[in-house]
């Protein structure tokens, strides 16, 4: 995978505003983080896999897709139910605590 491919899954796929990339590293705007990765590799003197740019963009693109699980909501029901569902299985829980 190259970066042009996980720049167009980007632009399909809009990752979340913020991302916790490490313990120690939060990105709090994820398009200004795409942008300065792709202007660092593109203006990058030497071969892509010595590019820091290229390993942040990379590891941005496999935690994305490693925590990227469809939601699935049970057949007749709507995510507005499932919601609803949740509020009332946490209002159970403070009542029998």
């Amino acid at each position: 995978m190259n970066h042009e491919e996980i720049k167009r899954y980007f632009e399909n796929n809009p990752p979340p505003k913020e991302v916790r990339l490490t313990e120690w590293a939060n990105i709090t705007d994820t398009q200004v983080f795409l942008r300065s990765c792709y202007s660092t590799i593109r203006n990058f003197n030497g071969p892509i896999d010595r590019c820091p740019a290229w390993w942040h963009l990379r590891d941005l693109y496999l935690l994305i897709k490693r925590t990227a699980a469809p939601q699935t909501i049970p057949a007749g029901q709507t995510l507005a139910d499932e919601e609803t569902i949740s509020e009332e299985d946490t209002m159970e829980e403070e009542i029998n605590t």
